[in-house]
């Protein structure tokens, strides 16, 4: 499975979130929120235990310290989509990411990235470009 495609949507009052019907049917019972490079990232229940194993080896082989673990499993959440495909992002992820209201929805191949809409337009330039360079050198054709 990868995730592909961008989609543009907007929190509710209550910090809800559609998830796009491309990507709701990946994340049916569970889906699991992170701190991502400035987002939130989602995550099925096989891809953030897989992101946890690999944690926890960088911990044991003294890359990573335990703190990392540690700050991951407390900022990190567990949510349930609703009969409408909603999830709730907690306001503390919301933060994190520095998300309003109007929010940016990307695919990331092994997980769902969600961005401010503020910070979208460069970050989405940037990528584009480095893209381009990458196919440019002959990466991935």
């Amino acid at each position: 499975m990868a995730f592909v495609g961008t989609f543009e949507h907007t929190l509710d009052e209550k910090g809800r979130l559609v998830l796009p019907s491309k990507f709701r049917t990946h994340f049916v019972d569970r889906v699991y929120l992170s701190p991502g490079a400035g987002c939130i990232s989602l995550r099925t229940p096989e891809q953030f235990n897989e992101m946890v194993t690999r944690t926890r080896e960088q911990v044991r082989a003294g890359d990573v310290q335990p703190e990392v673990l540690r700050g991951l499993a407390s900022i990190s959440e567990e949510v349930r989509p609703d009969g409408q495909g909603r999830i709730t992002l907690p306001a503390r992820l919301q933060a994190f990411a520095s998300l309003d209201r109007d929010v940016v929805l990307c695919g990331a191949i092994d997980w769902v990235e969600i961005w401010s809409s503020s910070v979208w337009p460069d970050l989405s330039e940037a990528q584009d470009d480095a893209v381009a360079q990458a196919f440019r050198q002959g990466i991935g054709i």
